[in-house]
C-alpha cells in the first residue's frame, strides 16, 4: 500500500476514488466534500497576459513569487506557490528586439530561482542555480530578446529544490514572437484561438492539499500525479470556435510522459517545437511530450459545430473542447513555415558524449559524476559547431535539456529515419526512453563567460535534482 492518501480522478466517470491507506494525508476527510468539487467540469482558465510598463525604452515585467491558495476543488482552498495569482503565473509575450527586464521578487519563506527555459540569454541572466533569490529579493533577467518565434516558459532552478518549487505551482509561459511569425495566416488571438494549455499532474493529500513527498522509487521512476490540471484547473472545459484553433502546449509535469490525441481520432497539425516553427505542418494523430517539452499545435475545428470532443492522454481525460458558431474570422494554415538555418554535420570540429546512469537509488549521474556547483564539466568554445551525443543508459525515461542554445536532433539509435518529422525543428529537449540514444547537432553562440555557467540535465525534476545534471561554460 502507498503511504498517503489520495485521490484518482477516473478518466471516464470524472469522479474521485480514495486509494491507498494511512500516510501524510491526514485521513479522516468525509471524501465526498471532495468529490462535490472534482465532478463538475470547470472553465479553463488562461494565464493573463502581463503587461509591461516601458522605463526609457526598457520593457519591465514585474513578478512577485509568492505563497498563495488556489481552489483546485469547490470545498477546499489548497495551499500553493505562485506569481503573482493563486497558481503559475502570468504570460509574458515578448517581441524578438525587445529590450526587457524581468523582474522576480521573492516573498517565500526559502530561497528559490527562476530560470527562462529555452531563452537564449547571457548565463548571467539565465536564472539557473547560480542566480540565487534570497528571501525579500529581487533579481532582474535583463537582456535583448534575441531568437526568433517560439514558446518558452519559466520556472525555478534552485539546487535540490527544483522539483518541489515547481510543483507547488512554480511555472510561466513565455511567447515570442517575431515579423515572420505574425504574417503567417495562423490563429493569433491570445486565449481565443490561440490557446495556452500547461499540463501537469498532482497528487492531492486527503485535505486537498498539494503532496510532494517522492520515494525513493519515485524519484527513479517517475513522480507521476493521478490528477490532470490544465492552467491549475481540475476537469477542465473550453469553448472555441468552428475554426482552426492553436494550442500551445506545455508538458509541465515533474516527470509525467504525455501522448495527447483526441476521443473522434481527428488529425491536427503540429506548426512549432521547442524553439522554432517547423519548416511544414506535421499531421499527426497522436502527440509525444516529456517533461519540458512545448508544440503548438492546430487543429480545425471548422465541420464540428456543436460537438464536445475530448483531449486525453491515453485513457487518461485531460480537456473538454465545446465547439460553438463560428462568430469570427478564419485561418488557413499555410504549407510552409519558415526556412530553418541549419548547422552542417561536415562543420562539426569535436564530439561530446554523456551518459546518462545511476549509482544506486536517488544517486543519478551523467558521465559518472553527480552535479557539483563547484565543478565546470564542460567548456564550450563559442561559434563552434559539435555533436554531442547522448545515450540513456538506463532501463526507464530519461530527456536533455540543454541551456543557452537549440539544438537540431541528428540520429535516435543511430539513424535519421528514427527521428520524428516533428523533432526535425529546433529544440532544447530531446526524449530518450529506456536504452535510447539521440545525436544532437549543438552550436553555442553570441554569449561567453569563463566563469558563470549553463546548465545541461535530464529534465525528470526529481532525476535533476538527484544528480542528473552538469555545467558548462561558453568561451
Amino acid at each position: 500500500m502507498e503511504r498517503r492518501d489520495f485521490f484518482k480522478l477516473s478518466a471516464i466517470t470524472a469522479t474521485w476514488i480514495l486509494t491507498g491507506c494511512g500516510g501524510s494525508g491526514g485521513g479522516g476527510v468525509n471524501t465526498s466534500d471532495i468529490n462535490t468539487g472534482a465532478e463538475r467540469l470547470t472553465k479553463l482558465i488562461i494565464p493573463p497576459l502581463l503587461i509591461a510598463t516601458d522605463i526609457g525604452g526598457v520593457k519591465h515585467y514585474d513578478l512577485e513569487i509568492k505563497k498563495a491558495r488556489h481552489s483546485f476543488f469547490s470545498k477546499y482552498n489548497t495551499a500553493t506557490y505562485a506569481i503573482n495569482g493563486t497558481y503559475l503565473g502570468p504570460t509574458l509575450k515578448l517581441t524578438n528586439g525587445d529590450n526587457v527586464s524581468i523582474n522576480f521578487t521573492n516573498n517565500l519563506s526559502e530561497d528559490t530561482t527562476m530560470h527562462g527555459h529555452g531563452m537564449h540569454v547571457p548565463s548571467t541572466m539565465d536564472g539557473a542555480s547560480h542566480q540565487n533569490i534570497a528571501v525579500g529579493a529581487t533579481w532582474s533577467a535583463q537582456y535583448t530578446v534575441n531568437q526568433r518565434a517560439c514558446t518558452n516558459w519559466y520556472h525555478p532552478h534552485y539546487m535540490g529544490k527544483t522539483a518541489e518549487h515547481v510543483y507547488k505551482g512554480l511555472a510561466g509561459l513565455i511567447i515570442i514572437e517575431d515579423a515572420e511569425i505574425l504574417a503567417l495566416d495562423l490563429p493569433k488571438t491570445y486565449g481565443v484561438d490561440d490557446i495556452p494549455l500547461v499540463v501537469q499532474d498532482r497528487f492531492f493529500d486527503a485535505n486537498g492539499q498539494i503532496d510532494y513527498s517522492p520515494t525513493r522509487r519515485e524519484i527513479m521512476m517517475g513522480y507521476n500525479g493521478d490528477v490532470s490540471i490544465v492552467n491549475g484547473v481540475v476537469n477542465p472545459y473550453v469553448d472555441v470556435e468552428a475554426k482552426e484553433v492553436r494550442f500551445r502546449i506545455l508538458n509541465g509535469s515533474n516527470s509525467s510522459m504525455y501522448n495527447f490525441s483526441f476521443s473522434d481520432g481527428r488529425s491536427f497539425k503540429q506548426i512549432g517545437t521547442d524553439n522554432s516553427l517547423l519548416e511544414a505542418p506535421v499531421s499527426m494523430t497522436t502527440l509525444r511530450l516529456s517533461p519540458a517539452e512545448r508544440a503548438e499545435i492546430v487543429v480545425d475545428f471548422s465541420t464540428s459545430t456543436g460537438t464536445s470532443i475530448t483531449m486525453s492522454n491515453g485513457s487518461k481525460n485531460i480537456m473538454k473542447i465545446n465547439v460553438k458558431t463560428l462568430t469570427s474570422a478564419t485561418t488557413t494554415t499555410p504549407t510552409t513555415l519558415t526556412t530553418l538555418n541549419r548547422f552542417a554535420l561536415a562543420d562539426a570540429v569535436r564530439t561530446r558524449t554523456f551518459s546518462l546512469s545511476a549509482n544506486g537509488p536517488g544517486d543519478l549521474r551523467i558521465n559518472g559524476v553527480s552535479m557539483n556547483m563547484m565543478v565546470i564539466n564542460e567548456r564550450v568554445p563559442v561559434n563552434d559547431v559539435e555533436v554531442w551525443e547522448v545515450t540513456n543508459q538506463m532501463n526507464m525515461n530519461h530527456n536533455f535539456h540543454i541551456h543557452a542554445t537549440h539544438f537540431t536532433v541528428l540520429e535516435r539509435n543511430g539513424s535519421l529515419a528514427n527521428v520524428l518529422e516533428n523533432e526535425k525543428g529546433y529544440k532544447d529537449t530531446v526524449f530518450l526512453g529506456p536504452n535510447d540514444s539521440v545525436k544532437l547537432l549543438v552550436k553555442m553562440v553570441d554569449y561567453t563567460n569563463n566563469t558563470v555557467p549553463y546548465m545541461y540535465h535530464c529534465h525528470f525534476l526529481e532525476h535533476e535534482d538527484a544528480g542528473m545534471m552538469g555545467q558548462f561554460t561558453v568561451e
